[in-house]
Parts: C-alpha cells; sequence; structure tokens
C-alpha cells in the first residue's frame, strides 16, 4: 500500500504539514513547574455543578503554580449544539468570577493559541489525520450504518466486545483499488485510527487523583474524523492539547474508559501526553432510598448553576464549599485562616477523594452562613441589591430606598470574633429584615409568658417616655432595668433565677416586650441598634401601634 499516494487521495486540498502547524504554536514560556490546564465544555446550552466542580480544580491547578487556565469550545459535536449555548457558558463561568486567561469570550477570542473553538480548526486536524495515514496509521472506512449494525448484532450473538477491531474492521487492510473505487463513487467515509494494541496487555497510568492504574490497552480502530471531516472528541483533544500545551487534563471519571485510546493517540503522534486527573463523581443520599446516588438533571435542581443565582447563593459560598469537596484539609484550614481569601489555600490534587464526593445542601448552606459573614455590610449590601434588581424587583424597590440605613441593617452584629450568621442565601435577606419596612410588617403581637396585657401597655408607655434613638446598648438596658424594677420584674435575670417567686419575670421579659413592639416578632437583631436605625418617628409610631392592638 502506498500510504502518502493514499493520504493525498484523501486530503488533497492539505497542503500543510505537521511540522508547519506546530510552528504557530510554540512552546509556552512559563516558569518551571507552571501548569496549563483547560475547560472544554460543549455548548448544549446546560452547565452543571460537575462543570464548575472540574473547572475550580483546573483554575487552582494553573494559577496556583503561575501557569495558564483558558477556556476552549468543543462544538464538533454540532447534533448537540443549541443556539447561546456559547454564551451560556461564558457567563456562567463568569458569573461564579472564574478568571480564564486566554480563550473564547463573548466578543471572540483571546489569546495566541486559538481558534479556541474546534469547529475553526477543521484543517488542522486533517493536517495530522493525512499524517496518520500517510504513516499508515490511519485510513479511510466506508462501512455503512446498516454494516456497523449487522456486526454489532454478530458480535452479539456470538458474546464477544462490540466494536471495529479485528476480522470487524473490514476496511483496515482493504487494497488501493477498492478503496478508489469507493471514492470514485463517491462514497462517504469516516478516518479510523489503526489500533495496534491488544485486550491482553495493561497500559500503566499514575493519575494525579486516583493513583496509579492498570487500564487495559484499545484494540478498537476508533474513528478519529468523521464524515464531513470534523474530528471526534478523542482525536480533536490531543491535538489540541498539544498544540496548546496543555499539561493537566482535570476530567470526570467517566472518562476513564477512553484513557487507553487517548494514551494510545498521544504515543502514535510521538507527542507527549498531559497529566490527567479524573475526578470523583458528585454524589448526593436518596431520600428515598436512603443510598448515595449521582446528581441528576432529572431530579436534583441544584444540579443546575442557575440554581445557585436564583435561589441568591453567592458565588464565593458555592466555590468555598466545593473546595471542602475537593480538598478534605480546607475547612481546617479555613478556622485557622477566617480572614485569608480561598486563593491563599495551599490546593493538591494529593488531597482529592478517589471516591465519590457527597454533596449536602445543608453543608453547602452552613458553608454560605460563614462566608456571608465575614463580608462587609458593604458588600453584603452591593451583592443583596443586584440579586434583588433580577429576583425580586418590590423587595428591592424598598431595600435600595435609603441605602445607607439598609447597610446600617447589615451591619448590626458584622464582624468580630464571632459575627452573626443570620444568611446562607440572598432569599434570606428579605425575612430577615422585613419588619424595618412598614410596607412589609406583619407584626405578631404575642408576649412573653410572664407579661400580662395591662403590664405591656404600661412598659411601652413609660419606654416611650424615655426613649432615645441615640443611646448606647448599655443604655438602653438601663432604662430596661429601670422599668422593669418599676413593675415587679427582676433587674437582673440572676436576681429572678435565685428568687423566682419574689417577682413577676425578668428584665428579659420587659425587653421582649419591646422588642415585640418594634420588630413584631420575638426574634430580631440587636434591639438599640435597629432602632437608632428607625429613628425616633418610626419607632413611636411601632409602639403607638402596639398599644392600639394589645
Amino acid at each position: 500500500m502506498d500510504y502518502p499516494l493514499l493520504a493525498d487521495k484523501l486530503f488533497p486540498h492539505i497542503t500543510e504539514t505537521p511540522e508547519d502547524v506546530e510552528a504557530r504554536y510554540p512552546r509556552r514560556a512559563l516558569p518551571e513547574g507552571a501548569k496549563v490546564t483547560r475547560m472544554g465544555p460543549s455548548p448544549t446550552g446546560f452547565m452543571h455543578l460537575g462543570n464548575l466542580y472540574g473547572a475550580l480544580v483546573d483554575e487552582r491547578l494553573a494559577h496556583q503554580s503561575g501557569g495558564v487556565f483558558f477556556l476552549r469550545i468543543e462544538d464538533t459535536d454540532h447534533k448537540r449544539e443549541v443556539e447561546g449555548g456559547v454564551e451560556t457558558i461564558i457567563n456562567a463561568f463568569s458569573a461564579f468570577g472564574l478568571p480564564f486567561d486566554e480563550g473564547a469570550v463573548l466578543d471572540g477570542e483571546r489569546g495566541d493559541y486559538g481558534p479556541y473553538y474546534q469547529s475553526r480548526r477543521a484543517e488542522i486536524y486533517q493536517t495530522f489525520a493525512k499524517s496518520l495515514v500517510a504513516r499508515g496509521m490511519a485510513y479511510p472506512c466506508f462501512c455503512t450504518e446498516e454494516e456497523l449494525s449487522a456486526a454489532h448484532a454478530k458480535q452479539e450473538a456470538n458474546k464477544e466486545n462490540f466494536g471495529y477491531y479485528g476480522p470487524y474492521a473490514v476496511w483496515r487492510d482493504r487494497p488501493m483499488a477498492d478503496i478508489e473505487a469507493a471514492l470514485e463513487k463517491g462514497l462517504p467515509y469516516v478516518v479510523r485510527f489503526r489500533s495496534e494494541g491488544s485486550i491482553e496487555n495493561k497500559v500503566r497510568h499514575d493519575d494525579l487523583i486516583k493513583g496509579k492504574l492498570e487500564v487495559t490497552e484499545n484494540d478498537q480502530d476508533i474513528v478519529i474524523l468523521k464524515s464531513d471531516g470534523i474530528p471526534t472528541y478523542h482525536f480533536a483533544h490531543v491535538v489540541d492539547d498539544h498544540l496548546m500545551g496543555t499539561t493537566v487534563v482535570v476530567r470526570g471519571e467517566e472518562w476513564l474508559a477512553t484513557l487507553p485510546v487517548h494514551l494510545q493517540l498521544f504515543r502514535a503522534m510521538g507527542w507527549k501526553p498531559p497529566r490527567y486527573a479524573h475526578t470523583a463523581q458528585l454524589m448526593k443520599l436518596d431520600e428515598e432510598t436512603g443510598g448515595k446516588r449521582k446528581l441528576s438533571k432529572r431530579k436534583d435542581p441544584e444540579l443546575a448553576l442557575t440554581y445557585y443565582a436564583k435561589e441568591g447563593y453567592p458565588a464565593p459560598c458555592v466555590l468555598e464549599y466545593l473546595m471542602t469537596l475537593l480538598n478534605s484539609n480546607f475547612e481546617e484550614w479555613r478556622r485557622a485562616n477566617p480572614a485569608l481569601p480561598m486563593q491563599d489555600f495551599p490546593f493538591s490534587t494529593k488531597k482529592m477523594s478517589a471516591s465519590g464526593a457527597l454533596f449536602d445542601i445543608q453543608k453547602l448552606r452552613d458553608v454560605s452562613k460563614d462566608v456571608i459573614s465575614r463580608m462587609s455590610a458593604e458588600a453584603v449590601y452591593d451583592a443583596v441589591a443586584q440579586w434583588s434588581a433580577e429576583n425580586d424587583s418590590a423587595f428591592h424597590t424598598l431595600f435600595t430606598r435609603a441605602p445607607e440605613k439598609s447597610r446600617a441593617f447589615l451591619a448590626i452584629g458584622r464582624g468580630g470574633k464571632k459575627p452573626r450568621k443570620d444568611l446562607a442565601v440572598w432569599t434570606d435577606v428579605k425575612p430577615y429584615m422585613d419588619f424595618f419596612f412598614d410596607e412589609l410588617f406583619t407584626p405578631d403581637y404575642t408576649l412573653p409568658e410572664r407579661v400580662n396585657t395591662e403590664d405591656a401597655k404600661a412598659i411601652l408607655a413609660e419606654f416611650l417616655a424615655v426613649f432615645d434613638e441615640n443611646d448606647t446598648p448599655e443604655a438602653f438596658f438601663e432604662k430596661i432595668k429601670t422599668i422593669s424594677a418599676a413593675h415587679g420584674y427582676a433587674a437582673e435575670t440572676k436576681a429572678y433565677k435565685q428568687n423566682p417567686e419574689q417577682y413577676k419575670g425578668s428584665a428579659g421579659d420587659v425587653s421582649m416586650v419591646v422588642r415585640v413592639a418594634i420588630a413584631g416578632r420575638q426574634n430580631a437583631p440587636d434591639l438599640q441598634s435597629v432602632m437608632h436605625i428607625m429613628g425616633k418617628q418610626q419607632v413611636g409610631d411601632r409602639i403607638q401601634r402596639c398599644l392600639a392592638a394589645l
């Protein structure tokens, strides 16, 4: 077989050599040990938590080492592509603040190693496919769908492995005359890689997460170019990762089955393969069975990245939670370094679990509360204002009507060693501070059990007479203690506990009466701080309203 002649017949339009192409992709000038990683999603219109999970590993490996993190759009499967899919990808990662150094952007591309859309790289793939054909390592296959289905049925009947190999690789060693005849008829064909592998052999591989593995060698003559000249994922990612200088490929463990194919292709091309890191699947506890299962697009709304924006989870909270799943020592580091940015954490693939990572929405909420509690009131205000503008316009109007008051409210109990942790998501903000706005105020005037209605009215009237919006919390409570003593309530909680029979209740009960009047409930942030922000007029109106209702 004259393989160079066959290559020219299949690819008459390809005049470049592999050397010509490689000259356009020089080796990256990066520091020793710097890693180059990529995110390679397909524009299917659905971005899920697994995408973000892997992308966070990519981003940390690259930027922690002084390397490059780039976005490549793997759009060779036109059947799965949806309109606006690329924008969905870019916007999703932008919302979570994962900074790509190069690759696809909303208005084109950025970087020197493009095109970053696989659909725009057809002739590059064909150049390398032509090289494989010219070396006798690839060949055209004119099998029809019917012929392939018949072979599959025969393999099933004989209880053999499925695929195109051995006696089923009917175009593998066909003479040139047969190929020329098929080409003259204009029959469609694919280009297949000629595998020299055997399932009797094992391939050793050192995975960055799974560790040392032995996988069965590939014996299949896989398709590398489809009939339209567009490559399969297997061939495209090998060519692209070599030319773009990718050093680490992070992907889900479901790709482990194809690892022998990819290592075989790198070897055939004479290229050093990147390191592979196969991440464990994201699992959750099934409420029905109690067992673990994969997150499901159909059953679990939290799989979609759009869920987190709609529910109001701040992006940093989701990233921190994912980091607790990715590295077993992250929580310990965070407790020791509460003020440091997550980027300072020394991320390592060695600390990643080789088995399934268990997703827990309640744990996410707990992590989110911690993260939000460390945010400044200004940052919380800005985030809530942006979120409510998109998701709750009525609350947005109230929340942003007097920005200085909303910021001051959010600042209550914020900072210090034990900040308040009332908020897990931005949807929590409205019920947390709704009483602050007269339009949302729906009071529950249930009094403390040790305070009767007559006492409550007297307490509120006396408090209104001495109220000063500029009192400190300490001065406020001194007034509460004075009122308490005047009505038979212990000024000190300790005194009440020691001799409960001598008092109606304690100053805490009296304070609760005021809280119920102002907040319309028994649970609210520091009362004097709230009243200071409200001001004398609003506080007076609230007390008068309560008096009228009692």
